[in-house]
């Protein structure tokens, strides 16, 4: 991949996911009390959330490197999907509507970092990084 033809736009959504990533990857490592409703709230008890916590904390921070350094689309398929089903999860957990709203850049900014690289048309295509 050639660095100097990334743009400022790739490069702004790449830094936005890698930190959105890299953050909930350490909460989730932390095992952050807080999240575990979220797995009460789908039927899985605290103890299975706090065991998978940092396995997603692992998953996450992988995701975050990837999508700064060399964004697959698979990965940022991924991402979109990850993104958009954890920010889903806070109003079936209860919380406001407006908790998966202020959400949305989480799964947004993967799906245009996605966009500009260019969906797929070929299954190899989708582990690939735009040329």
């Amino acid at each position: 991949m050639d660095l100097k033809k990334i743009t400022k736009t790739e490069w702004i959504l790449r830094i936005g996911i890698f930190g959105s990533f890299l953050g909930h990857g350490v909460f989730a490592l932390q095992v952050k009390q807080s999240w575990l409703s979220y797995f009460t709230a789908i039927g899985m008890s605290e103890s299975l959330g706090a065991t998978l916590l940092p396995l997603i904390g692992v998953m996450d921070v992988i995701v975050a490197l990837i999508a700064l350094f060399y964004p697959l689309r698979i990965v940022l398929a991924w991402a979109v999907a990850w993104g958009l089903w954890t920010a889903l999860l806070r109003p079936i957990a209860g919380d406001p509507f407006w908790d998966f709203v202020e959400r949305s850049a989480n799964w947004a900014a993967p799906l245009a970092l996605l966009s500009l690289q260019g969906f797929p048309r070929k299954f190899k295509d989708w582990f690939r990084v735009k040329n």
